[in-house]
């Protein structure tokens, strides 16, 4: 008999199971429970075999007779339709869910980079609530864009850099064999306005007065505001603050390494009077056996996070009554205008950065710029100190510090 929606319905439970044949194999199974399942039977190789093909009314009659199509497609192929899908489902069994592939991701590619950490936090605030669970393969380019417009209606940014990281992820996950092809092939990579945000002298000076230690009415982590001052003081990237390091310090000269620089290359930070102070100040909120300059409040022994800043900042820069919202990388571009405002020049500024030099410069031009850029940044401490109104006399007095492997 020819199947149809309602003469499965009426098919009702008997003291056995049965079977109604509806033509070429395909079979609805009735069980004692009632329970009615798609069943092909056909012969491969000389023998009986058997596959199922789902339940209804989940798999309604045109579906079964469209999975039952392609499995006398592969038949005729010399193909077993019912092996083969038995191993589709133990290879999908055993595929990797996307918190899996983040997990390799991070372990291989991310972990090696500076900005790995702040990549895999993107990732993993947006995309493992919605999809953590869920197989690689399953993920479609259409579960991509409605995610990633969702994200940029919060925040357009991080939509931006979210849609950067996934486009890696899954071709990562192509690399890696997890899957055959990114779903991301082809996704136009969105373009960042760059930001111009600088801050004034009377933000600075308002700035510097809500990160003073005995200001009890911006109540923001101690360790936190001197994490900050020495982004200002410095003009080094916000995850290289907060991952400072006592050993890497000598005296008045602090070097981040080169695997903790964002282009792998080794900086030597001259550090003037005010920054020394700062130092001095943070040896006080650090434990004693605590590499970290900057120690975390909730995971003792551990660095402040890059984050931990930026939430700082939001949280309160209404309070300290500056102009308008800034973030903790404005202030490395704060640093970079006042240089050039008092003279330093583009070569001497960029390298107090930690910026490559570029084209010819940086193949034939290997000096290292220390005597010039610890002239600029006290000639940068002069102009922070005229700010707030301090006196700046540059003192010859070098605060040392003890160094300890970590």
């Amino acid at each position: 008999m020819a199947l149809t929606e309602l003469a499965i319905k009426r098919l009702g439970k008997k003291s056995k199971r049965y079977e109604i044949h509806d033509g070429g194999g395909l079979y609805i199974r009735v069980a004692l429970s009632g329970l009615k399942t798609w069943i092909f039977r056909y012969q491969f190789d000389g023998r009986p075999r058997r596959m199922g093909l789902g339940k209804w009314p989940g798999i309604g009659v045109a579906v079964a007779h469209e999975k039952h199509g392609l499995a006398l497609q592969q038949l005729h192929k010399g193909i077993d339709p019912g092996a083969l899908a038995l191993e589709k489902k133990a290879k999908l069994k055993t595929a990797p869910t996307v918190k899996e592939l983040l997990d390799e991701f991070y372990l291989v590619e991310l972990s090696n980079k500076p900005s790995g950490d702040e990549r895999k936090r993107l990732l993993k605030k947006d995309i493992l609530p919605a999809w953590g669970k869920r197989k690689v393969a399953d993920i479609t380019r259409r579960d991509a864009v409605l995610l990633i417009d969702k994200v940029r209606k919060r925040a357009p940014i991080g939509a931006s850099r979210l849609q950067s990281a996934m486009i890696r992820m899954w071709n990562f996950a192509a690399e890696r064999g997890i899957i055959d092809f990114s779903p991301m092939v082809g996704m136009k990579r969105p373009k960042e306005n760059p930001r111009t945000r600088v801050l004034s002298d009377d933000e600075i000076k308002k700035l510097w007065a809500g990160l003073d230690l005995e200001n009890m009415d911006i109540d923001i982590f101690r360790p936190t505001k001197l994490a900050i001052k020495m982004i200002i003081l410095t003009g080094q990237r916000p995850g290289e603050i907060s991952d400072m390091r006592w050993s890497e310090i000598d005296g008045d000269v602090w070097t981040v390494p080169a695997e903790r620089a964002k282009n792998r290359q080794e900086n030597r930070v001259p550090l003037g009077r005010m920054a020394l102070e700062v130092l001095k100040d943070a040896k006080s909120f650090s434990s004693p056996d605590c590499d970290y300059v900057f120690e975390s409040s909730y995971k003792p022994g551990n660095a402040l996070s890059r984050a931990a800043l930026g939430k700082a900042i939001h949280r309160h820069w209404k309070e300290m009554k500056l102009d308008q919202r800034f973030t903790p990388h404005d202030l490395r571009r704060t640093l970079r205008t006042g240089l050039a405002e008092i003279g330093v020049t583009d070569v001497i500024a960029e390298r107090v950065l930690g910026h490559k030099l570029q084209g010819l410069l940086a193949v034939y031009n290997q000096h290292s710029y220390d005597n010039e850029k610890r002239q600029a940044i006290i000639r940068w401490e002069t102009k922070i100190s005229a700010i707030i109104g301090h006196d700046n006399g540059q003192a010859n007095n070098v605060i040392q510090f003890s160094t300890r492997s970590e």
